[in-house]
């Protein structure tokens, strides 16, 4: 199997990494001064765009000094008690044989408060508790999350790579590969990814795949890459894709979340693939997706989001081989339209249906199948059992108002009562 270029020429050592030579200088000065570092600031923050060489940067300090490296990615380890559980250990235990040990905290501007507020805080006391140096790496240093770690870390800016820095870096891949490709066109890769080396790498990689001789001609007609390019452009990159690798990017590049994402290609896939076979296709591609979403969801595999990526992007992408091309208008999702507008009906929902399962012993999800049908039917048509039930699970108004159905049969209800409780 052939190996992807940005793992083949990844930087071994420190003189081998391109640009950030001052961020690079001011890593080492950490580390050689760690033991002596003030206690509140026992971990380092390594901050910037993506691909500008943090995480590479770590792994050669760490084999250029001889230091033991392990390496989690924040983002991936879903819960405070996992963070603290694999850095915890790893930062408070000693290295066998007394060896050095760095300790690389990836992406913590990746951590998901939704999945587990305590996720920052885990991150934190393992700072305050290391016996050994930890490195967290962020693209974005000042996201509100985040903020309690900036105050016990030092800080360390990488820039983004200027095309001075990138191009003799390509070049010697180039010649490597035996690539003949011209500087305007490096110029050209380098400037549409905005420094961004490990997109360089790849664009390179993709765009000269086929072949040994790359021209600007060949590059100059591809779409400029915005870093967060916004869902319309997204679209755009999924629908008109002209191979499946290019349609993968857009996941890389959207400025909203994968479930958002999967909704507006939902709502415009019909839209987009006007030939009946292509729609069932992509379709079927994002039925997979949903598939694979949905079990992530239930069982916490996030190993699975790949797959998940995959289907509705270069699934959807590939499938489309009849449709002629045209220019169609993109849509909001109208499922995400209906939700917001029934969000304070589910609320008041599962909040009865919590109180009605508290008293009943069972599960707001199973008292809003089993018992709410009956609940409501009895409020509608017998207000005197209905009052006695109020007084039994304690709505107060609005809810009775809900279940009712009505105004005036709430009103009702309500007569038939002494004072409610708010």
């Amino acid at each position: 199997m052939a190996i992807p270029w940005v793992t083949k020429y990844r930087p071994k050592h420190l003189k081998d990494i391109v640009g950030n030579e001052e961020s690079q200088k001011s890593l080492l000065k950490w580390l050689e001064s760690w033991k002596n570092t003030d206690k509140s600031k026992k971990g380092v923050l390594l901050y910037g765009p993506a691909g500008t060489g943090k995480t590479v940067t770590v792994e050669a300090a760490a084999r250029d000094l001889g230091y033991d490296l392990i390496e989690v990615n924040a983002s991936d380890k879903r819960t405070g008690d996992a963070l603290e559980k694999t850095a915890g250990l790893a930062a408070t235990q000693g290295a066998l044989f007394g060896k050095k040990r760095i300790i690389l905290l990836d992406e913590v501007d990746g951590i998901n408060l939704n999945e587990d507020r305590g996720a920052v805080a885990a991150v934190g006391s393992v700072i305050q508790q290391t016996s050994s140096p930890i490195i967290l790496t962020a693209n974005d240093p000042w996201d509100p999350k985040i903020r309690p770690l900036r105050n016990v870390c030092a800080l360390i800016e990488f820039k983004r790579l200027s095309g001075r820095d990138c191009l003799p870096y390509l070049k010697r891949i180039a010649a490597s590969e035996k690539l003949d490709v011209d500087e305007k066109t490096l110029k050209f890769i380098v400037e549409r990814n905005e420094g961004d080396m490990r997109s360089i790498i790849n664009d390179l990689e993709t765009l000269s795949s086929g072949r040994k001789t790359l021209s600007y001609n060949d590059v100059a007609s591809l779409a400029w890459r915005d870093r967060k390019e916004n869902v319309f452009g997204v679209l755009g990159m999924i629908f008109s894709a002209k191979n499946a690798l290019w349609a993968k990017k857009a996941v890389d590049v959207a400025d909203v979340g994968y479930e958002m994402l999967f909704e507006w290609i939902y709502e415009n896939l019909p839209n987009q693939l006007r030939d009946p076979e292509d729609l069932a296709n992509g379709m079927e591609a994002l039925a997979k997706a949903d598939v694979y979403l949905t079990r992530i969801k239930k069982y916490q595999e996030w190993n699975l989001l790949p797959f998940a990526f995959d289907m509705m992007t270069a699934g959807v992408a590939v499938s489309k081989e009849r449709t002629k091309p045209a220019w169609v208008p993109m849509k909001f999702p109208q499922r995400i339209t209906y939700l917001s507008r029934t969000r304070k009906e589910r609320a008041s929902r599962n909040e009865i249906a919590g109180m009605i399962g508290r008293k009943c012993h069972m599960s707001t999800r199973a008292s809003v199948r089993q018992q709410l049908p009956y609940i409501c039917f009895i409020f509608q048509k017998n207000p005197s059992m209905a009052a006695k039930m109020v007084e039994y699970f304690g709505f107060n108004e609005e809810m009775i108002e809900y279940l009712a159905g009505t105004e005036k049969r709430a009103s009702k209800i309500i007569s038939l009562l002494g004072p409610i409780a708010e």
